[in-house]
């Protein structure tokens, strides 16, 4: 019987979460094994034109050519997987999206030779085409890869968490951040399933898993005022990694 197989795909990003791939140490042989990774620059010399079973896609949408590669992708792909939070929500690449200027002005800044650069604002990947499962965060975690992709041979839809870091700080028993030390932390409206990694860290949680299931940003958004954040820096919260969502944005716009 054929292995399924499997390709990994990068836009605008960091390349944070294939490396997160390779990272995958005590598993990774056993994934190996099990399937077929057609397509996989990074790791690979030898790739391979699809069609593939499941497709892994990292990184924001920011120009016609990914714009035009993502759907020749989604075309060869049965399964297709928003790999990290620049894939599903268009991540720190989409801070762009929020500057204030023109998109003339932003590339004059950046870019020195504007002849052959072709650019729009930063997107998730299922803004242009329909997405199947998110592997979500800042990296994606490594465990939900592996869940994903033994749930894809199962024939079954992984089980992920849709409730928020706040619930995992609760069941690890952290001290709250922001009732103990009155550091501003997004846990109350950020999807769980990281295992609440910052905030068991004394670190505030910064939200690059996107929005929970009912999150409410504008109750979070006040809160942080009455920290003592400015409203910039509360509007930057909520931009940094999934400002385009509905939810985000509600917490950007509530100050």
């Amino acid at each position: 019987m054929a292995k399924p197989t499997i390709a990994f795909f990068k836009f605008s990003s960091c390349a944070g979460c294939q490396l997160n791939v390779l990272n995958l140490e005590p598993v990774l042989l056993d994934i190996v094994g099990a399937v077929d990774i057609r397509y996989f620059v990074m790791a690979k010399r030898e790739n391979f034109e699809g069609p593939y079973d499941i497709g892994f896609v990292e990184g924001a949408v920011t120009s016609p050519r990914e714009l035009m590669e993502l759907k020749k992708i989604r075309e060869e792909c049965k399964i297709l997987v928003a790999q990290g939070a620049c894939a599903c929500h268009g991540g720190i690449p989409s801070v762009k999206n929020f500057s204030g200027m023109t998109q003339r002005e932003m590339e004059e800044k950046v870019y020195t030779e504007l002849w052959d650069l072709k650019s729009f604002p930063a997107h998730g990947i299922d803004y242009y085409v329909k997405v199947d499962a998110y592997l979500k965060g800042c990296p994606m975690d490594k465990d939900e890869f592996v869940m994903l992709v033994k749930s894809a041979l199962k024939g079954l839809n992984p089980l992920f968490r849709y409730h928020s870091v706040c619930n995992e700080c609760k069941l690890k028993e952290n001290n709250c951040l922001v009732l103990t030390k009155g550091i501003p932390c997004m846990g109350t409206v950020t999807a769980a399933g990281c295992g609440a990694q910052c905030p068991s860290l004394g670190r505030a949680c910064e939200g690059c898993r996107g929005p929970a299931s009912d999150c409410n940003a504008a109750s979070l958004a006040r809160t942080f005022i009455d920290l003592g954040l400015s409203r910039d820096d509360v509007v930057r919260k909520f931009r940094k990694y999934a400002g385009n969502t509905p939810e985000f944005s509600k917490g950007a716009e509530a100050v």
